[in-house]
């Protein structure tokens, strides 16, 4: 058998470069090859069908670009370096995003570096939107809207991703190497903001928010059974193993419960009481909010920023389940994902390790 142990230890500072002053350290691509080969191709229709238009266009890409090139000045995430308050390194970073447990908004915590590429990040979403609302409405390019919107999902996604990262991390329930993963990963994310895992995981919860959106959900029985089984068959088989695998997790079924009705764990538990008080077999998504007595987004559109906005009430309310240890989800089902997914991929590098010895 494979001894472990015997492994030796290696410093992750040894996989990055320790020399701040090089010019690799100065740049930031703004664009990533797809995003730029799409503008390359976008650009020259729409300067055909309106040149005002394409003028704003071409302007706010070079202004991605400046402000691309300015966050670049910022010091690498991804290096050693002497700052006012002592030395910093990848190391230190990662420890420090561990270490961290206390409550309340991390903001000023993080490096200044994370926060500009996070306001670059958001810049980039809404250009690539304004562009793909722009092509939508010529339905000769039709093809090239659906990717424009791909991209423009991929960046929201981005965002959503460095989210789970900083809950995963701060979760001492996990592995040890498990955070010390999500941390390094978290790094790389704010240094280029373009993510591996966040362009694995995308498609699939995009395909599972279009397919929640498309059915609807048994607000009587509110098990969401059915629903459940419609949208597992459309999709791959990552997710269908996650459905296996985790659903008898109770923390799971209850942020999948969320995700699928779009209304809080405690507003199910009140709405299900209710219906079956009245004897009400089911009700509409559009009569959620009447028999709750107040106002409830229980639907949303296919836009980026519901799913997003819908994501972090969801991700607020488990954050305050878990600091009050109240009944009810502490995570939110991109949590429990993207965590299956970190299992899986780590299960899959020691069985080849093994097979490898």
């Amino acid at each position: 058998m494979l001894e472990l142990n015997n492994f030796e230890q290696i410093d992750i500072n040894s996989f990055f470069d320790a020399d701040t002053s090089s010019e690799e350290s100065q740049k930031i691509e703004v664009l990533t090859k797809k995003q730029r080969s799409l503008i390359n191709e976008t650009m020259p229709i729409v300067t055909a069908l309106d040149p005002e238009r394409a003028k704003i266009f071409k302007n706010r890409i070079e202004d991605l670009e400046a402000l691309g090139k300015a966050i670049a000045r910022f010091p690498s995430l991804l290096e050693r370096h002497e700052l006012a308050g002592g030395t910093r390194t990848p190391t230190s970073l990662i420890d420090s995003l561990i270490d961290h447990q206390d409550q309340g908004d991390s903001t000023l915590r993080l490096p200044s570096k994370a926060i500009l590429g996070k306001g670059l990040l958001v810049s980039k979403t809404h250009t690539f939107s304004s562009i793909y609302k722009y092509i939508k409405h010529h339905e000769e390019h039709k093809k090239l809207a659906k990717a424009l919107e791909a991209e423009t999902l991929s960046s929201m996604f981005s965002l959503l991703v460095e989210d789970v990262y900083l809950n995963l991390i701060r979760d001492t329930s996990q592995p040890i190497e498990f955070r010390r993963e999500w941390a390094l990963s978290l790094l790389l994310l704010w240094e280029h903001w373009n993510d591996q895992t966040s362009e694995d995981v995308a498609p699939v919860l995009q395909s599972v928010w279009k397919a929640r959106r498309k059915l609807a959900p048994a607000f009587g029985t509110m098990m969401g059974t059915s629903e459940l089984l419609l949208i597992s068959m459309q999709m791959d088989d990552q997710w269908i193993a996650f459905i296996k695998q985790k659903m008898g997790d109770t923390g799971v079924t209850q942020a999948m419960e969320e995700f699928l009705f779009g209304i809080s764990y405690e507003q199910i538990q009140t709405l299900r009481s209710i219906l079956k008080t009245k004897g009400i077999p089911a009700i509409g998504r559009d009569e959620v909010s009447k028999f709750l007595g107040e106002h409830v987004k229980a639907d949303a559109g296919l836009d980026y920023r519901d799913f997003y906005s819908i994501y972090t009430i969801r991700r607020d309310n488990a954050r305050s389940r878990a600091r009050l240890k109240l009944e009810g989800p502490h995570k939110t089902l991109e949590d429990y994902f993207i965590q299956f997914v970190t299992e899986q991929n780590k299960e899959k590098q020691n069985n080849d390790t093994f097979a490898k010895s």
